[in-house]
């Protein structure tokens, strides 16, 4: 049975291995309770998205999914903040 992770949570598990560069992929899984392959996974993915240009493999992106990659990390930004200032909100509503 797999196990459905938030995306909030994949985010967290990234920034905890960016936030411990000395630590190894496979002792930060174990510490998040994640398979390794899967926190590699998000791990892949955020460095492609966040990194476009260094991972086109050998210029086979075009113009257009680059800019698509781009949009992503944009609106997922753009929803963070909203995110934040939804809680904000609820904070100083009560």
């Amino acid at each position: 049975m797999s196990r459905k992770y938030s995306n909030e949570f994949k985010r967290d598990a990234v920034q905890y291995l960016k936030d411990h560069p000395d630590m190894d992929k496979r002792t930060a899984s174990k510490h998040l309770g994640v398979p390794y392959e899967t926190l590699y996974g998000w791990y892949k993915l955020y460095r492609r998205e966040n990194n476009p240009d260094a991972y086109d493999e050998q210029g086979k992106l075009t113009d257009a999914e680059k800019e698509v990659i781009r949009l992503r990390r944009e609106l997922r930004d753009a929803q963070d903040a909203l995110e934040i200032l939804k809680k904000a909100i609820s904070i100083l509503g009560d």
